[in-house]
């Protein structure tokens, strides 16, 4: 008698715009181009361009210098930007931003 194969299921695979690290799709945050401008999708399933980040400042940082508008294909307005920013603040500070606002 021979045993089958055990079968792993796929995990869906996305890169942090900030950081260019690779997580699961689960564990980073996806922003999404909308019509009406861009807006953070809690669920996933949103239809429009989306980018991903982690839940840390430091990747929401750099994302916000440019990658993140590189990567939804599009430019930032101030309103899009203010929307980010406010979202960014409420994210625990890691130890990277830590570090930047020392060497200031």
């Amino acid at each position: 008698m021979t045993k089958k194969p055990i079968k792993h299921k796929h995990v869906p695979q996305r890169t942090c715009v900030g950081c260019r690290e690779i997580n699961s799709k689960r564990s980073l945050i996806r922003v999404v181009r909308r019509p009406e401008g861009i807006v953070i999708d809690p669920t996933g399933k949103l239809a429009g361009r989306g980018a991903y980040l982690h839940d840390r400042r430091s990747c929401w940082e750099r994302g916000l210098q440019g990658s993140l508008a590189h990567a939804l294909k599009t430019e930032l307005s101030q309103h899009d930007h203010e929307t980010l920013l406010d979202f960014m603040k409420n994210l625990p500070a890691d130890t990277l931003s830590q570090e930047r606002l020392s060497m200031a």
